[in-house]
């Protein structure tokens, strides 16, 4: 691991990003060489200028399974901070994901805009999400818009991406799964364990938890 003065050292380099890089080499390893298709947010937009956009951008990668996998920059600690050196948690401690049964980039804007709501709650409310926390909705569809039975969330450790040890701390992959109200109903008030077991369910057809805003079928027998 590096030592500190090694690390004082390379924050003379403007471009020193460990967190940025953490977060690539861990999709490098699924993903080899892809080139993902990288969305920055608007720097005069972001809370460090006194806007509400906690997110630096986002990676959209493609599958070869047939559908887009989307990693959060800005949960952790993305750039060179001396007093974020050897901490126990990189910021908050992960990157939000999601992964959308979708074929073209540009409809996955909406989950975009969705993860930034989900930055923006955590950072203003000082709140974070762990393995199985759910997000309640308000009983319409997570997409705006878009009729669909997925109304709410889980917060699940994503299916593929493993986590990393960084010189910020450590560093873990929180992915996003779209459910149903029926679904959210079902596991509400539940311990960690029955949802567990939800998950299990659902990874029978579904093994990677792809959000499908187009599935009808749900999981109420676990």
């Amino acid at each position: 691991m590096l030592k500190l003065e090694e690390y004082k050292k390379l924050l003379e380099d403007d471009d020193f990003s460990p967190g940025w890089d953490a977060i690539g080499s861990a999709f490098q390893e699924i993903y080899d060489l892809q080139e993902p298709a990288h969305y920055a947010t608007d720097m005069l937009a972001r809370a460090i200028f006194g806007g509400e956009e906690y997110i630096d951008g986002y990676s959209i990668y493609s599958s070869d399974k047939s559908y887009k996998h989307i990693v959060t920059f800005g949960m952790s600690e993305l750039y060179g901070n001396e007093s974020a050196f050897g901490q126990e948690f990189s910021k908050w401690g992960y990157e939000m994901t999601i992964k959308l049964a979708e074929t073209d980039n540009e409809e996955c804007m909406w989950a975009i805009d969705m993860l930034s709501n989900l930055a923006r709650y955590t950072f203003q409310s000082k709140s974070w999400f762990e393995p199985f926390d759910f997000v309640v909705g308000n009983g319409t569809s997570i997409h705006i818009g878009y009729p669909s039975k997925i109304t709410a969330l889980l917060v699940i450790p994503d299916t593929e991406i493993q986590g990393k040890d960084t010189v910020h701390g450590r560093l873990d992959f929180m992915q996003i799964l779209g459910i149903t109200e029926n679904e959210l109903n079902a596991i509400k008030g539940q311990d960690k364990e029955v949802r567990e077991r939800f998950v299990s369910a659902m990874k029978r057809d579904n093994p990677d938890l792809v959000t499908d805003m187009n599935r009808k079928k749900e999981y109420l027998d676990f």
